[in-house]
């Protein structure tokens, strides 16, 4: 991806307006600015990074997330390219924060089978009828 290029993805247009560097605490980094929009209207803008921490020389990628009911929109920077382009990730994922919906009503279901009832007066009424069964048998010459 190169500054002011245009790429679509997923019915989403993603366009690199600026990148620069920026010093961080103990990091620098080359900071991308990604406007994203759909159908021509605006949807968010994205700030990836590419960082390099000072103390270990660790090169490490900072994604830029917006969140959303329905898709999560990625943006991550890769390696510099030998033309001033960048090597850049994007990605559109539908329906990611469901998946949690749908632990969260498994979890749910599971508490409310052991809160039932019905599976706890079961319990109390076959060992009540196994201590009669013993006691019949022990009181047998």
């Amino acid at each position: 991806m190169v500054q002011g290029k245009e790429v679509s993805v997923g019915g989403y247009q993603f366009r690199m307006t600026e990148l620069g560097e920026y010093r961080g605490p103990n990091y620098l980094s080359d900071r991308a600015t990604v406007e994203v929009s759909r159908d021509g209207k605006a949807v968010t803008t994205l700030h990836p990074e590419k960082r390099l921490f000072l103390a270990s020389g660790m090169p490490m990628t900072e994604t830029a997330l917006d969140a959303g009911f329905t898709r999560d929109l990625y943006v991550a920077m890769g390696e510099k390219l030998d033309d001033d382009s960048w090597a850049v990730r994007i990605q559109v994922k539908p329906f990611v924060r469901w998946l949690w919906l749908g632990a969260l009503l498994m979890g749910a279901g599971g508490v409310i089978a052991v809160l039932d009832r019905r599976y706890r007066r079961r319990v109390e009424a076959s060992t009540a009828s196994d201590t009669r069964t013993l006691a019949t048998q022990e009181a047998r010459p």
